[in-house]
């Protein structure tokens, strides 16, 4: 049962009900599977305004120009939208403004969670996730995830990414140079935050247990993070060498991925069809990934694309969800606001092929599994990330007391056809092998030993 797009015509009819006039972000498909529903935790968020100090001022650079002697510096600005889990019971404004895809048009978004609400009582911190959103976008775009995570126990950072958002969208090479570099310094921020007692939240975000989840550059971003060294093709996007740093093999890339950043998540990750990793670059990646995509992706492409990182990241586990026919909105962004029609920017939110707010649920579905396991420990999950190949093979059968019977594999958690048109298709690391006393010698000799023994530690 494939969920096909609303078409404009039923648009127009729903656009005139109070619900879809609040644009909410936090929509429940009929069909949505099990674990898309929101978790236990009331939601708060905060806003935070971070600066980076001393990063390249693309701006003040010329590609035409020779390489100055020193490459100019700002001080970077990074506005974080942060969801926590908040005490029950927290009432305050649930709305906030933003703009859509044209850069001009403030909109207002609804969902659950309250500004400013405090956080419950704990014991024990919450695992962080930080979203990068594509280019351009800003940190609402994937507002509807962030929620539904925090409603489970997650602290969710999403960053506007400064050059990358809808009204500053700067030169494309401070968005390849600074994905990467804006998650790991809001990874170091929020660990001041959880330490600092003015804010309230001291306790809050276990840092130490951190994933990343990019959209589309966002993705590109969470690869690079994730371990993935760009090959010579990639440098040429940017001017001067700045992109160097995250190049196979350099003393900069060889530093991740940091060790507090277990898992990634990859939406749609731009780049590789445009030959930004080879081979071993693809094998440099070092944490386990889920990785989601629409077959027809025409942004950032599928099988010579986003299947082709997957494919070549060898070193790991890592997971490929697929919706046949999607294409590159496939999963991430928000229900297309009812201005986006007004506006003609509602082809940045809607697929043509699959329901907006059913694909939403199968991400949120998927990423609380695959999070809960690698984040958590859960075992619980297990059942949810163990499927037949593809939706459609799998078996729906129950008995006459609608018990699920031995022949059953139809997928955990989805109800009966509404896993049809998706795949899940998983791909393991080779075991790893210890290295004899003598051969560790033999890499220190050649300089790698540190990264030789992480890399080992990782897969171990």
């Amino acid at each position: 049962m494939m969920h096909t797009t609303l078409t404009a015509t039923l648009f127009a009819v729903l656009a005139a009900t109070p619900l879809a006039a609040q644009n909410r972000i936090d929509g429940q498909s009929p069909d949505a599977p099990a674990l898309a529903a929101y978790g236990d935790y009331a939601v708060g968020v905060r806003q935070f305004n971070l600066v980076n100090p001393n990063q390249i001022d693309f701006k003040a650079i010329s590609a035409s120009a020779p390489k100055p002697e020193t490459l100019p510096v700002y001080d970077r600005p990074l506005k974080v939208e942060m969801w926590y889990p908040a005490q029950t019971g927290s009432i305050g404004a649930t709305a906030f403004n933003t703009y859509l895809r044209d850069g001009i048009t403030e909109i207002t978004l609804e969902g659950r969670a309250v500004r400013d609400a405090l956080p419950p009582p704990v014991t024990n911190p919450f695992p962080l996730v930080m979203l990068s959103h594509g280019y351009p976008g800003n940190r609402f775009l994937m507002s509807h995830l962030a929620e539904n995570l925090a409603s489970k126990g997650y602290v969710v950072a999403s960053v506007d990414h400064t050059d990358s958002t809808y009204n500053d969208q700067g030169a494309f090479a401070s968005t390849l140079v600074n994905r990467s570099l804006d998650q790991m310094f809001v990874l170091d921020e929020m660990a001041r935050i959880n330490g600092d007692a003015d804010l309230g939240l001291t306790g809050l975000i276990d840092t130490d247990n951190a994933a990343v989840i990019g959209y589309s550059m966002g993705g590109y971003g969470a690869v690079v993070t994730a371990g993935g060294g760009l090959s010579d093709t990639a440098l040429r996007f940017a001017p001067h060498d700045t992109l160097a740093i995250h190049k196979e093999g350099s003393p900069t890339h060889d530093a991740l991925p940091d060790p507090r950043i277990k898992t990634a998540v990859a939406i749609g990750p731009w780049g590789m069809n445009n030959n930004f990793w080879d081979a071993e670059g693809l094998a440099g990646i070092e944490i386990p990934m889920l990785f989601m995509a629409g077959s027809n992706d025409t942004v950032s492409g599928y099988e010579n694309g986003i299947r082709k990182i997957w494919e070549g990241a060898t070193g790991v586990d890592r997971t490929l969800v697929t919706f046949d026919g999607g294409g590159h909105n496939t999963v991430a962004p928000i229900p297309a606001p009812q201005e986006s029609f007004a506006a003609g920017v509602s082809g940045h939110y809607t697929d043509p092929v699959w329901d907006t707010v059913f694909m939403n649920n199968v991400g949120q579905h998927f990423i609380t599994a695959w999070l809960d396991k690698e984040l958590k420990g859960s075992s619980v999950v297990d059942k949810y990330l163990e499927l037949t190949a593809k939706g459609s093979d799998g078996v729906w059968s129950v008995d006459e007391n609608g018990d699920f019977t031995s022949d059953h594999t139809y997928w955990a958690g989805f109800k009966e056809g509404t896993a049809d048109g998706i795949r899940f298709e998983t791909l393991t690391a080779p075991a790893p092998v210890p290295l004899p006393a003598t051969a560790w010698m033999l890499v220190a000799g050649f300089g790698g030993l540190g990264l030789m023994r992480r890399r080992q530690a990782r897969r171990a």
